[in-house]
């Protein structure tokens, strides 16, 4: 794991922080709060009162001036690749990549994220461990991260990333790169897959990643397959539930989807090529769909990958309507893959919900119900606390905002100059708010 990153760090540890004057947006209302004060104690929001409040230890307090500025819960990107996110697929496959080298891109990521307001993020497949423990004991800075660790695919599968020199394991032997670097488990059959689940939930998965369809950012499988069988993605889920957690899936058809809530699958991400039969199955099951808002194209982008993504691109915008006029649990995310460059959009990526959704909405999803589809990891959750919203006892992720995001969504995407104040757990990364 690489070395802590210099600057920016926190500011000095408060016992208290106070913010003064500040307009709430409180991670579910449509409106922001009247005039309000709000004190943070350690890492948990103790009181929230229009009054003015006087902290029990001036001495160890800091006071923030809001003045009129919107408080509300840090952004939580529910679909992130912090390792894979950080390199170019060219470096991923250069011979000279080493875990090291892959480790001090991944800490780059992760405090860039971090100051873009993202202080939670489910990392949805890639090696994370090490990253997440090196934020944990604050060695350097970065989001609350759930990690999936490894994502587990079957041969052929999405997440088979072995060049075309490498051969099956299963028949001659050899561990591909891309397993030994953490990305990813190609296991075949119910054994293998119970196998591969319980080694990620070993170091510390909050949720598994499988892969249950094709995809656009891989070379083997065409967008239209379905991949494992029945009895091994329920083996997965079984694994899961044993540990009390759950299993997301990569899928975009129907068919596809179908058989993952039939096994007992609760997270579908994409799901872009989705009909209404689907969705409603999926509402029926309780099932949520953490979905993205995807571009065309990106600069950096193989044009494979852009032949490929055309079917999921004439689905998304159907897709965004038809599952929130149906009642389907939803979640948003980024999932930036090998292209590093666009990680510095990732605020960019809200404001086109706008399409299909009010300001408060998104807010909400965001906020609330991104932290809502984290909370189904239950006790696998690395995090104990309430997240998502601004209220008395939540955890203390909280971001001070030029402006009312609630009237301008925009606002969200320029983190650099709109977010005046940066809190994670209590701990200030960022504040240019003037000295009181």
């Amino acid at each position: 794991m690489p070395d802590a990153v210099n600057e920016p760090t926190v500011e000095k540890s408060y016992q208290y922080v106070l913010f003064e004057n500040v307009r709430i947006f409180d991670g579910t209302s449509s409106t922001l709060s009247a005039p309000s004060n709000v004190l943070v104690h350690r890492n948990k929001i103790e009181q929230i009162s229009t009054q003015p409040i006087s902290p029990p230890r001036e001495d160890n307090t800091h006071v923030i001036q809001g003045e009129g500025r919107t408080l509300m819960p840090g952004l939580i990107d529910v679909h992130v690749h912090m390792t894979f996110g950080a390199l170019s697929m060219a470096e991923l496959m250069s011979p000279e990549l080493t875990p090291a080298k892959a480790g001090q891109a991944a800490a780059r990521n992760a405090q860039e994220t971090l100051l873009r307001g993202f202080t939670s993020v489910r990392d949805a497949g890639g090696p994370i461990f090490e990253l997440k423990a090196a934020i944990d004991a604050e060695r350097i800075l970065g989001p609350r991260i759930w990690p999936s660790g490894a994502t587990v695919s079957q041969t052929a599968g999405h997440g088979d990333f072995r060049a075309p020199n490498e051969r099956s394991r299963r028949f001659f032997g050899e561990v591909s790169r891309a397993e030994q670097l953490g990305a990813t488990f190609i296991a075949d059959g119910r054994d293998e897959v119970l196998t591969a689940v319980r080694e990620n939930l070993r170091f510390g998965a909050s949720q598994i990643k499988l892969m249950a369809g094709g995809g656009t950012s891989s070379a083997y499988d065409p967008i239209d397959v379905t991949q494992y069988t029945f009895d091994e993605m329920r083996a997965a889920v079984e694994a899961a539930e044993d540990w009390g957690t759950y299993v997301m899936v990569h899928a975009y058809t129907p068919r596809a989807v179908q058989r993952a809530i039939t096994a007992g699958v609760k997270v579908i991400d994409h799901g872009q090529m989705l009909d209404e039969e689907t969705l409603n199955m999926m509402v029926a099951n309780d099932v949520w769909l953490s979905t993205q808002v995807l571009r065309a194209s990106t600069p950096d982008m193989d044009p494979q990958r852009v032949a490929k993504r055309a079917p999921v691109l004439e689905g998304q915008a159907r897709l965004w309507p038809l599952a929130k006029s149906l009642g389907v649990k939803l979640a948003w995310g980024t999932d930036f893959l090998f292209e590093p460059d666009l990680n510095k959009e990732q605020n960019a990526y809200i404001p086109p919900l706008a399409e299909w959704f009010l300001p408060a909405e998104i807010l909400r999803m965001i906020t609330h119900d991104n932290a809502q589809l984290l909370a189904l990891s239950g006790l696998r959750s690395p995090y104990p606390g309430t997240l998502g919203v601004v209220k008395e006892g939540a955890l203390a992720d909280l971001l001070l905002v030029n402006g009312n995001p609630l009237a301008d969504i925009q606002i969200i995407a320029d983190p650099e100059n709109n977010f005046v104040v940066i809190m994670k757990n209590g701990e200030i990364v960022k504040n240019t708010a003037m000295a009181p």
